[in-house]
């Protein structure tokens, strides 16, 4: 199957997704993103007061609703024409229609970059993780949630290993990082809410959580 067929594919079962939760919430709900950005990385409100910060794989519920003391709050996204019927129009945040692989922004722009459950969803993790790279500013911080899986899936692409943050972010600090349980399937905040540690027993499956800090 071709890359340009399985791409289509994948975007096509993600609006799907989207859609049906639509369906079933009446307004997408945002209220829950607050918690992840701040306290699941012991940072305070404080700490994004005047900040840039760049959410990749955003979603159409408004991610970054919650950041009012912020600079600039950006969501990227190659489905944001699709979230348009979603209700994307009321959130205070900017969504960008792109891609994680090539990202429409100059070099060292971002105070503070987020992957939470998308990095495993693009088409080149390479490139993805290049781009981060570039636009992250020296001292930045790159926040990072991410399932570990063995194998692909239709809309989870990439095989997202524990020793992913060793191989593609050598050249950064890491200030926290936490390997996770996977207790319930397909719900990445679920599991990172319950908290438990992978400890010492070898597993494939899991949750990466990681504060990452670009060196100056």
């Amino acid at each position: 199957m071709g890359s340009n067929f399985r791409s289509i594919i994948k975007s096509l079962a993600e609006i799907r997704y989207w859609k049906l939760k639509k369906i079933m919430e009446v307004e997408l709900t945002n209220t829950h993103y607050k918690t992840f950005y701040t306290t699941n990385f012991n940072l305070s409100d404080d700490f994004y007061q005047n900040k840039t910060v760049l959410d990749i794989g955003c979603g159409p519920r408004g991610s970054l609703e919650w950041a009012d003391m912020v600079k600039e709050r950006i969501g990227i996204d190659p489905l944001v024409n699709k979230y348009q019927s979603l209700g994307i129009n009321k959130h205070k945040m900017t969504y960008v229609h792109g891609y994680s692989e090539n990202m429409p922004f100059p070099n060292n722009y971002f105070d503070v970059i987020c992957s939470f459950n998308s990095l495993d969803h693009v088409d080149d993790l390479v490139a993805s993780t290049k781009e981060i790279i570039r636009t992250l500013k020296k001292g930045g911080l790159f926040l990072l949630m991410v399932d570990v899986h063995p194998y692909p899936t239709i809309t989870e692409p990439q095989t997202i290993n524990w020793d992913f943050v060793e191989k593609y972010f050598f050249d950064f600090n890491i200030l926290d990082e936490r390997r996770l349980n996977q207790l319930k399937k397909r719900s990445i905040y679920s599991n990172v809410r319950q908290n438990s540690k992978v400890n010492g027993v070898e597993t494939n499956f899991g949750v990466l959580v990681v504060k990452l800090q670009k060196k100056v």
